[in-house]
This record gives structure tokens, sequence and C-alpha cells, in this order.
């Protein structure tokens, strides 16, 4: 698995209690695109409607040696699961306060996956908290690094 994009302001901004693995519709010069790395899912999210599950807000940059055929970067995208998946998605959405996020794109034998989860949104207490729990355990790390290096 090689990531193609990843949400990194995710698990900074949200605390992700639950993923899932999803397939994705996309048409050719959307694919050929994601193989050259241009797009991004930090703004975008999904949502179900009618039984299905759509991702809305991802960005696909237009592939540059597409012709009049071409996609559009901003369309709503069709996700790929099973009716138990989709079934526990909606349940956990409808709960106040969650949303499912896209988390990373990646290859999967040849296809496109995506990985999403179900967040909840973090206030600015817990995000200067989990600053000060990571800076912590960098100091830790770098004071275990000297001893290490003076023996």
């Amino acid at each position: 698995m090689s990531d193609i994009l990843t949400n990194r302001k995710a698990r900074h901004d949200f605390h992700i209690l639950e993923t899932f693995e999803a397939g994705i519709v996309l048409k050719g010069t959307e694919v050929k695109a994601l193989r050259a790395g241009k797009g991004q899912i930090r703004d975008a999210y999904a949502r179900i409607e009618n039984d299905e599950a759509f991702l809305y807000g991802a960005h696909i940059d237009e592939y540059n040696f597409g012709n009049l055929y071409n996609h559009d970067p901003r369309a709503k995208r069709k996700l790929l699961l099973n009716k138990r998946e989709i079934r526990k998605l909606f349940g956990l959405e409808s709960i106040d306060g969650h949303t499912i996020i896209p988390l990373s794109l990646y290859w999967k034998n040849g296809k496109v996956k995506i990985q999403l989860g179900v967040a909840k949104g973090k206030e600015q207490r817990d995000k200067r908290q989990d600053l000060r729990a990571k800076e912590a355990d960098r100091e830790a790390r770098r004071s275990t690094m000297h001893l290490r290096k003076g023996k």
C-alpha cells in the first residue's frame, strides 16, 4: 500500500473513533491525475444519502493531457461500501458532533482505495494537550538518544 494523498490535519483537528476502507468510483483522467499526485482531501467529507456513500469536497486536479472529456475537479464521488458498513456509518454519523472524513487515498492491488474515519471534532484545549504530550515524548526520546550516544 502506497499513499497517494493523506489528510495530515485530520488527526490534529479530530478524534478518530473508527476507520473504514472503501473503494471509490473514478474516471480515467482522475486516476491519471492521482498517479501524478495531483489532488487534496484536506477539506473533504463523506455523507450517506439514500443508502449510498458519497465523497464531497475532494479536489483532484484536471489531468494535464486530458481533452474535452476531462473530469470536474470538485465532483461528488461515489464510495463503494457494503450495506452493513453503510448502515454502521449512517448510525455513527447521525450522532451529534460526528462526521465522516477521509484520512488517506492509497493504491491496493492496482485500485484506488480510501480510508475513512468517523471523527469527532477536538476542542482547542484538546489540541494543546496533544501538542504538550507530543513535545514531552520528543524530549524523552531526545534525552534517551543522548544517553545512547554517550555509551
